[in-house]
């Protein structure tokens, strides 16, 4: 087995390494390193007008260098909001807006005398009030992210703080807000009609999961204390390892992505993250970046981010294990693991880090390495046609909701003590809720995944719940996981859900608010929208013939998921 190390970098590809090497070889022949510096949107289409969006999607290459310019005004920026006398910022945003900054959050924490940073993406009611009861209005500000400015979750959020604020003043609420979006969108004209204290007008020739070393994830950072010099040159590093002039083969960025497209084209496309946990929130953000960009066209790289590492024998042959470690803080029992599965004949990649701040670096290194990948896999990279269609499903079912008073009611399967299954009748009647749960995964094939999506309250009980009832899956079906929260998966999951490969078995969970909220000058609650998301993402999948099961609880969330863990034959300790 040959061993290929690389800035820290060591893969464990057994088989699969002489196909790497042949595509590595053949990328060289092709400049591709050269070609993507020059942002040559040939490289991924041949389609003149699909490469004119490309072109104005490339700027992230180039950004890290721009927003060294920028660090000055960032700076002062986190200066004045302490002077102010901010002590809670709270940032309203969703998908590659809200995930940067929030996987930079739980990995360096609050810096004394830095305002505590809340992160809200979602349309879930009690998270809404969980965060809200822990705000002093008066000391709170709001930053509104959205590349788009028209992001729907983002502007329901505004209008209910807006709301809140000015019924505490009773005048100009702008000092409590500021935005960062793209030049010329409505949250720019807002911003400006309601004098918000700071907007950052970020360069438009970056997509969204693309921009956590733009505007988008360094203003966070600097609110929270991040070195904004050091963390910058931190990627400056990275990117001088892929210049053009470094060869395929040693370019850290493209090694790693021709394994990711080549392995996938082998079968090997469950790309399973392993982190250590003071830096474990890097494989939300790079579940974003895995799945909106490669799954479309049919194809994909399944991103498994947070299920345990089982034994050799639970996975099958579609797996491809990273672990992204810091060198410090190794695990030996997990080593031994991950040695078990490389011998399995599991390839493995090891990245090791010198501390949190290297993972700028590796924000760049896998932007480039999705890019590569896309290229291998022959699919555009960066476009996201089926999440505007969940977006539109959203809008179509609120419409009607307007019209009727209602949310079209769907097929009802069975009602087992006050939870309710939804489904396909197809499979004939079933008895009780654990035989209809073995009947949907009965349907698992070999290559499947499941995704679990919870239109739930991200809190930690109802996470440990799901993560056991997600595990159960994985280990008796012997099929790869994936755990979702709606309707911010929607923003990143959702796209690979439709567009991938149609492999994918989707549990939806659903459940009743024990309180709801209304959005300010809407006729409908977030209850009422996040209903909407859900039902809209369900009909999608639906429609396109996949294997899809709502499970609806009542309002006693916790309460129901113990008692769907206890009827399908889980203990709870």
């Amino acid at each position: 087995m040959r061993m290929k190390e690389q800035s820290r970098f060591t893969a464990f590809l057994g088989p699969y390494e002489e196909p790497v090497q042949e595509a590595l070889r053949t990328l060289h022949q092709q400049k591709f390193s050269e070609r993507l510096w020059a942002k040559d949107a040939s490289l991924w289409t041949s389609d003149p007008e699909a490469q004119k969006t490309i072109k104005n999607r490339l700027g992230w290459l180039t950004v890290p260098e721009a927003m060294a310019g920028r660090i000055r005004e960032i700076a002062a920026f986190a200066r004045s909001v302490m002077e102010t006398g901010f002590s809670q910022v709270v940032l309203l945003g969703m998908g590659g807006s809200s995930l940067g900054p929030e996987v930079l959050l739980k990995t360096s924490g609050l810096k004394t005398g830095h305002p505590d940073l809340e992160i809200l993406d979602s349309t879930d009611p009690a998270t809404i009030l969980r965060v809200e009861e822990r705000l002093n209005l008066k000391r709170t500000l709001f930053i509104l992210a959205s590349k788009s400015g028209t992001t729907l979750e983002v502007e329901s959020l505004y209008r209910y703080f807006s709301e809140k604020v000015r019924a505490m003043t009773g005048k100009s609420i702008g000092n409590h807000f500021a935005a960062i979006t793209d030049p010329g969108t409505l949250l720019e004209r807002l911003a400006g009609e309601q004098k918000f204290c700071k907007l950052f007008l970020n360069p438009p020739d970056i997509g969204g999961r693309y921009s956590a070393l733009s505007y988008f994830g360094l203003v966070p950072a600097a609110l929270i204390g991040i070195d904004l010099d050091l963390f910058l040159k931190r990627a400056a590093e990275m990117i001088e390892a892929t210049a053009p002039s470094i060869l395929e083969e040693d370019n850290p960025a493209v090694h790693l992505g021709v394994i990711l497209g080549v392995l996938a084209q082998k079968g090997r496309d469950k790309v399973t993250w392993i982190s250590s946990p003071p830096i474990q929130s890097f494989g939300v953000w790079v579940e974003q970046l895995l799945a909106e960009s490669t799954g479309k066209e049919g194809k994909g790289l399944v991103p498994i981010e947070g299920e345990r590492l089982g034994k050799a024998t639970t996975y099958g042959d579609d797996r491809l294990f990273i672990d992204l470690s810091l060198d410090p803080s190794r695990n030996r029992t997990l080593d031994q693991k991950l040695e078990t599965i490389r011998r399995a004949g599991h390839p493995v990649i090891r990245i090791r880090l010198r501390d949190p701040l290297d993972l700028a670096g590796e924000f760049f290194r896998w932007e480039a390495a999705v890019a590569v990948a896309g290229a291998v896999l022959k699919i555009n990279p960066f476009d996201e046609p089926n999440v505007t269609e969940s977006k539109e499903n959203t809008r179509k079912v609120l419409e009607e909701f307007q019209k009727s008073g209602r949310i079209a009611s769907q097929t009802m399967i069975l009602e087992e003590d006050g939870i309710r299954l939804y489904g396909n009748r197809n499979a004939g009647p079933q008895k009780s809720l654990k035989e209809a749960i073995d009947v949907f995964l009965n349907q698992v094939r070999p290559h499947d995944y499941l995704a679990l999506t919870a239109y739930l309250e991200r809190s930690r009980s109802h996470e440990t719940l799901l993560q056991k009832l997600r595990h159960w899956i994985r280990d008796g079906a012997r099929v790869a996981t994936t755990l979702g929260y709606g309707p911010r998966y929607l923003h990143s999951t959702g796209q690979l859900h439709k567009g991938g490969a149609g492999n994918g078995l989707f549990l939806q969970i659903t459940a009743d608010d024990k309180r709801d909220i209304p959005i300010p000058g809407k006729t409908y609650t977030f209850g009422i929208l996040k209903q909407a998301q859900a039902f809209g993402d369900y009909e999608a999948l639906t429609r396109r013939g996949f294997r899809v099961l709502r499970i609806h609880l009542g309002s006693l969330v916790e309460q129901d998921l113990n008692k769907l863990i206890r009827r399908v034959g889980l203990r709870l300790r």
